[in-house]
């Protein structure tokens, strides 16, 4: 078991959060609470880097999901990037990859939605 590790740096387009370690039931009020921290502006993107994530359960994707509820509640968006196989399968089976927007990377995603604006 790995111990959750959340950074967060601004980008032009919204605050990019990179997830390491594991995301289970003991470490997702971790994500929840840094989430509920945050304030986005009417159109901000919320990005979410998995690159470092190793583990994720339900109660994980039910953080996910708290964070993408808030990043609508406040007018943004919200983008996973990085998402690992194993994860991405697990949105997979449950569709929630129809619900997220999922990216290779953070660079990418903030690139993309830099330049739109």
């Amino acid at each position: 078991m790995s111990a959750l590790t959340i950074s967060t740096r601004d980008t032009a387009t919204g605050p990019v959060l990179e997830i390491t370690g594991d995301l289970d039931y003991e470490t997702a009020p971790e994500l929840r609470g840094a989430v509920k921290d945050l304030t986005l502006a009417a159109g901000q993107l919320l990005v979410l880097d998995l690159a470092g994530l190793d583990f994720c359960d339900s109660s994980g994707i039910s953080a996910l999901l708290s964070a993408r509820s808030l990043a609508i509640g406040q007018g943004g968006h919200i983008a996973l990037a990085a998402v690992p196989a194993n994860t991405a399968r697990i949105l997979g089976v449950v569709g929630l990859d129809q619900v997220f927007t999922i990216h290779p990377d953070a660079a990418t995603v903030t690139a993309r939605n830099s330049a739109a604006r």
